[in-house]
């Protein structure tokens, strides 16, 4: 299965970065940076989220419905232009929803990792999360989840479900999102998640990618 790694690693994963960058008119590095942080902290929260009945529930209308993975079929139109408001405004509610009362210790956390001010993190993620949650709607129907109890397997795979570390990974994610961890945590998610374990191979490893180092 497509893990993040294998999205942002991709052509696909390069128009991404390339296009929230122009639009946020941050620099490619920081917004690759960003957005490689902030998805597996995204990820753990809807996991997180998911683990109750109705938050199951509602992650599935949202992938059956709006977030059936469509906005990945046309992104030269998305990033076209100009990103239409409506799409921020819905990355917003995304982020409100997913991160409920962590999102400020979530914002601040990856400001003080990247280095941009809490602002432009937050208009980054309020491109990428409609963004994310394509894709993880794209990935609901290639491999066939129909059940609330599936997404949460879905997700667990996709932050790379396989490897041991995964419970310490979602536990370091939780602590984040709970306000008892600052930016520094952030290093060992994204190296988990992006790197096999890895705690700086990973993230350094993926923007080398990225931009050809």
């Amino acid at each position: 299965m497509s893990g993040i790694l294998d999205l942002l690693n991709s052509d696909l994963g390069k128009q991404i970065i390339g296009g929230i960058s122009q639009e946020t008119d941050q620099p490619a590095d920081k917004t690759a940076s960003v957005v490689a942080m902030a998805m597996p902290i995204l990820m753990g929260a809807m996991k997180r989220n998911a683990s109750t009945e109705s938050g199951a529930a509602n992650l599935m209308n949202a992938l059956n419905s709006k977030h059936d993975g469509s906005i990945l079929d046309n992104l030269s139109g998305l990033f076209g232009g100009g990103v239409n408001e409506d799409v921020k405004q819905d990355g917003s509610a995304i982020l409100g929803h997913v991160l409920g009362g962590s999102q400020s210790n979530a914002i601040n956390a990856l400001s003080q990792k990247s280095g941009l001010d809490s602002g432009s993190v937050m208009k980054i993620l309020q491109v990428a999360a409609p963004i994310l949650l394509g894709y993880l709607g794209k990935q609901k129907q290639q491999n066939n989840v129909n059940s609330e109890s599936g997404i949460g397997d879905l997700l667990g795979s996709l932050m790379g479900g396989g490897n041991k570390q995964q419970p310490k990974q979602q536990s370091m994610i939780e602590s984040l999102l709970d306000g008892n961890n600052d930016g520094s945590v952030i290093d060992d998610i994204a190296g988990m998640v992006l790197g096999g374990g890895q705690k700086k191979g990973g993230l350094g490893g993926l923007l080398g990618g990225l931009f050809g180092k």
